[in-house]
């Protein structure tokens, strides 16, 4: 929520409130999109949200909450917020990494759900394959990071976090020469939920590896199936 010139919280709608664009308070999106536009500190979100079943109950409910006004009307204000699921808009860059803050409050499986839903909705290889605002590659990245199966959410910090692999496997060949490998064994549009993992031999427990791991090379190993391991990455 905004604040004034002096310090006082603004009480506005966070869905429609701003003018064009939102841009009184926001910039493109609404208040739905930037209370997750908070990547430098996940952790004291989820602390200032109560904890992480408030905050996974906040994305579940992101997903499902409705515009509140006929589409017409909500465009006619915000052109930018497209490929909506809920009020989460997929065309814009500011939502890109929403959907794998449930990798920070215990639900990987969600993210591996909402990943391969929104791959298969949004970005289809025909003309409707573009959801909205692809400008500086943003999407394109999004899209290509997803489909490996990994998406670095916090700008510099030297972290990938998982999704869901889109292809059994993939490589990435390295300017020092060296190759990082992903296999997800069984992965399909019905196998889209990691059941365990391992990287370079060792068990892997938590959604997460570092830019170092990977530029050192080696092997990420999904074993994917078609129900959420809701224990594995807790």
């Amino acid at each position: 929520m905004p604040k004034d010139d002096k310090g006082n919280w603004v009480p506005i709608d966070p869905k429609w409130d701003g003018g064009m664009g939102a841009r009184d308070y926001y910039d493109e999106n609404n208040g739905y999109t930037y209370q997750w536009q908070v990547q430098h500190d996940i952790a004291g979100l989820r602390d200032l949200m109560g904890g992480a079943a408030n905050m996974e109950a906040n994305l579940d409910q992101l997903f499902r909450e409705g515009l509140g006004r006929s589409k017409y009307e909500f465009w006619s204000k915000l052109p930018d917020a497209t490929g909506n699921v809920g009020q989460f808009s997929m065309g814009n860059e500011p939502s890109f990494h929403i959907p794998y803050l449930y990798n920070y409050v215990g639900a990987p499986w969600k993210t591996q759900k909402r990943i391969r839903f929104l791959l298969d909705v949004w970005y289809k290889d025909n003309i409707f394959g573009i959801p909205g605002d692809e400008d500086g590659g943003g999407m394109t990245a999004f899209v290509v990071f997803s489909s490996l199966g990994f998406y670095p959410v916090t700008p510099g910090e030297p972290v990938y976090t998982i999704g869901s692999p889109l292809f059994e496997e993939s490589s990435i060949k390295l300017e020092n020469g060296k190759t990082f490998k992903l296999v997800a064994k069984g992965a399909s549009v019905v196998n889209k939920y990691i059941q365990k993992a391992k990287l370079n031999g060792k068990v892997l427990e938590k959604p997460f590896f570092t830019h170092d791991e990977l530029m050192n090379g080696g092997v990420l190993e999904l074993e994917m199936g078609a129900k959420p391991n809701k224990n594995w990455g807790k």
